[in-house]
């Protein structure tokens, strides 16, 4: 059993992203809260964290022929969103991969893949065959140059260490015109909304979350501290443009509470550019 000990005190949570040790709490942190992390995804964003992901799929644009790497994959949601978008069939010869470098919630993950004779999966025979998880770090990326079509990530860009990093690994494993899609949340940009969600964010989430995951790490605290903390809409565009990135966008989602990032890779960029 995952220890439920506090991980985030006040001092650390000034910054979170600061602390040096930040990559094993998160780690610890997400190993304590997997398996309610589903529950409390769909209850406190009133389901709209589903939808969320469903645009991502969309921003990738996907053709059905893909192959797609999704890292900080979590409990499988991003993943199973991109397996569904190849389609079905013989004619779908696309496939993703998910990674995360949480033991439990890859477990989780596992279980969610489709192994066919339900009525879920009907049409969808092929789909354990073309969704596959493991474990991996977003810095470093178990992956060969230019060996993907897409790289999405939900979520986790402010929990990596270093996520200038990343973000030049995805453009390393991309291959040129390959799309990069982060899911990540904001905050409003209007004041008003923006005095509402935090009060809600702030002092509601940390609350309840936490009563419903049994949790005492304060991994609910630090979900909107790392938010309100993270960089700027600005300076995540900047960083995928620095790392190789053109054509990028931001796609604000239910009021601005998340955001789809896009960037496609630019041609002539590869692995020494991505160092």
């Amino acid at each position: 059993m995952a220890d439920r000990s506090a991980i985030w005190n006040e001092a650390d949570l000034s910054n979170p992203h600061e602390v040096a040790d930040k990559a094993r709490r998160v780690r610890e942190m997400f190993a304590a809260i997997a398996r309610s992390y589903d529950l409390n995804n769909r209850v406190h964003s009133l389901g709209r964290d589903q939808a969320w992901r469903r645009a991502a799929v969309r921003a990738a644009d996907m053709k059905g022929q893909e192959v797609v790497l999704d890292v900080a994959c979590g409990t499988g949601d991003l993943a199973l969103a991109f397996e569904r978008a190849l389609g079905t069939g013989a004619s779908s010869k696309g496939r993703v991969i998910g990674l995360d470098f949480t033991p439990p919630m890859l477990e989780l993950a596992v279980k969610k893949i489709p192994r066919g004779g339900g009525a879920a999966d009907r049409g969808r025979s092929g789909a354990g065959e073309r969704l596959a998880f493991g474990a991996g770090d977003a810095m470093r990326l178990p992956l060969a140059d230019a060996s993907v079509d897409v790289v999405s990530i939900a979520f986790g860009i402010r929990n990596v260490v270093q996520p200038e990093t990343a973000v030049r690994e995805f453009a390393r494993v991309l291959r040129p015109g390959g799309r990069l899609i982060v899911l990540e949340f904001s905050l409003p940009t209007n004041r008003f909304l923006r005095w509402l969600y935090q009060g809600y964010f702030n002092h509601v989430l940390p609350w309840t979350a936490s009563l419903i995951a049994w949790d005492w790490t304060g991994a609910y605290r630090y979900l909107p501290r790392s938010v309100s903390t993270f960089i700027s809409r600005e300076a995540m565009s900047d960083m995928m443009a620095q790392a190789g990135f053109a054509q990028i966008s931001t796609q604000p989602l239910t009021l601005g509470i998340a955001v789809v990032y896009r960037g496609v890779k630019r041609e002539g960029v590869g692995a020494d550019n991505a160092e």
